[in-house]
């Protein structure tokens, strides 16, 4: 008798494989996310292998709000090339232009809640009926009452109260015309899982998650990359750190921590003695203790 144990990481990963192939199969114009991030490329990554030797049957749509790091626009490219994938993206500028979003002023603007605008035209124009998206459960508050398949009403709205069960793996993508879903392949992993996948697979990664020298603003405790779109206050100066990025959103809103992490082991280490979130570096999250369900119920992934 041929005994078979699978580790963690491939028990995650088989799960993973199985809610993509469900998304693909129940809806009929699914799209997957992608921003760049760790996240969003080891979903890349397990499509791939959901669908292989064949193509990823579906686009990878990205949202870019013009605040990207320049670092992950340029692996966003290279990996698409790379991998034969299908990339659409759609512009907060454009969105901005037309009239549909208003730019945020002063010190502490962000494009970050204009962006759902944006994703929400997009997800209509292309007829998206499942948009799959890297968040976990144990990032933030709101994501931990996320099912695998998240339902949208047809205002792109999310109703933690009105949510289905998924007793067994059972998987119900209905809906009425005009709504969809989200699709969370990644729920149930942690920041430590995906990590300690990256390094089992040797999945590339854009060269910010490593350590490197970077001039911040200090802001609150908050180490934000100077950039064009960062306004100093009268008491703020840039400094040059030595740093990484945990996650990676835009430059307006996403903090650094320092670190000496170069490699994915230290990365490891660094995350399994850390005692605050990745999501703590993130300044759109501190806006109120309900930020990020106040941006969900509004169609925010």
């Amino acid at each position: 008798m041929i005994l078979y144990h699978l580790n963690h990481l491939r028990e995650l990963e088989a799960e993973a494989i199985y809610v993509i192939r469900e998304g693909a199969s129940q809806f009929e114009r699914p799209a997957m996310l992608f921003s760049g991030g760790k996240d969003s490329i080891v979903m890349t990554h397990l499509a791939r292998k959901a669908f292989y030797p064949a193509r990823i049957p579906f686009p990878l749509l990205h949202i870019d709000t013009g605040h990207n790091f320049p670092e992950t626009i340029t692996f966003r490219d290279e990996m698409v090339e790379r991998i034969g994938a299908t990339l659409i993206v759609r512009h907060v500028q454009d969105s901005i232009d037309s009239g549909r979003a208003k730019e945020e002023k002063g010190p502490n603007a962000s494009r970050n809640t204009l962006q759902t605008i944006t994703l929400l035209d997009a997800l209509e124009e292309l007829k998206v009926d499942a948009a799959m998206g890297g968040a976990r459960r144990d990032e933030e508050k709101a994501r931990a009452k996320e099912r695998f398949f998240s339902h949208r009403d047809e205002f792109g709205q999310w109703d933690p109260k009105n949510q289905r069960p998924e007793l067994w793996m059972l998987l119900n993508g209905r809906k009425n015309i005009g709504e969809h879903f989200r699709v969370f392949p990644l729920s149930n992993w942690t920041e430590m899982d995906v990590w300690m996948y990256i390094a089992l697979e040797k999945i590339p990664i854009p060269n910010i998650y490593f350590t490197h020298q970077r001039q911040v603003v200090d802001r609150g405790g908050m180490l934000l990359a100077h950039s064009d779109f960062i306004t100093l206050r009268d008491n703020e100066k840039v400094e040059e750190m030595t740093v990484r990025f945990r996650t990676i959103g835009d430059m307006t809103c996403t903090g650094a921590v320092l670190s000496p992490a170069s490699t994915l082991d230290e990365i490891i280490d660094e995350v399994a003695a850390s005692k605050t979130t990745e999501r703590g570096t993130r300044a759109d999250d501190k806006r109120s203790d309900t930020a990020m369900e106040d941006r969900k119920k509004a169609g925010y992934f």
